[in-house]
């Protein structure tokens, strides 16, 4: 519907859909550059923990870090989405030029059915949602599905992705400091040759982390 109501012909009800896509997509690219631009704030000061042994504070910026990678990948994802949408929406108008009007899509139906689920387009997904059941486009989408947000937290973080991003980041030497805090270690060895290579591995992560300095 357009303004006072008037009932917008299929020609101009998918050119202010795609209009609406494509305003979110950039809203997404966006956000995907505020990310990374927070990511590298947060490289910085593992790096700074790294350099004074603080592993517990790196662990924590590291979750984070890995929240935001998945973060990034969502939106790639959506965005990706968002443009199938556009494309399906392009060629369900050239069917309409015969039929005389817009046909129910399931893939449209799918996929946003996903979009409505990103936290960060949510609100401008529904409402299109209900604009493109109202069309015939997409069945009602139940108040469950609304309801089904992606959750943004990462409860049960995996430890080899944290570690990961640790040793990534410092160039392996906070992914070995990491290791060693959560009680990773080798099978025991000789007390004597343990503590040989005990020292040895100090000493190598020792100039690991004077490299960093520099």
């Amino acid at each position: 519907m357009g303004l006072f109501g008037k009932k917008l012909s299929p020609k101009e009800q998918v050119r202010q859909w795609k209009r609406g896509m494509r305003h979110e997509m950039r809203a997404v690219d966006r956000q995907i550059t505020a990310i990374k631009r927070e990511q590298k704030g947060v490289e910085r000061e593992i790096k700074q923990c790294a350099k004074s042994g603080d592993v517990v504070s790196a662990k924590i910026l590291a979750k984070e870090y890995v929240r935001a990678n998945k973060a990034v990948e969502r939106l790639y994802t959506s965005k990706a989405q968002m443009n199938s949408v556009i494309m399906s929406m392009e060629a369900n108008l050239a069917m309409a030029k015969v039929t005389g009007c817009l046909q129910s899509s399931t893939e449209v139906m799918a996929m946003m059915n996903s979009l409505v689920r990103v936290n960060e387009i949510s609100q401008v997904m529904m409402a299109m949602s209900k604009e493109m059941t109202k069309a015939g486009i997409i069945e009602e989408m139940v108040d469950d599905t609304f309801e089904m947000m992606e959750d943004d937290e990462l409860e049960d973080e995996a430890e080899d992705a944290v570690n990961s991003v640790l040793a990534e980041i410092t160039d392996g030497v906070m992914g070995e400091m990491a290791g060693i805090a959560t009680g990773s270690s080798l099978p025991e060895a000789e007390p004597a040759a343990a503590e040989e290579e005990g020292e040895d591995d100090m000493a190598d992560m020792q100039a690991r982390l004077a490299a960093l300095q520099a």
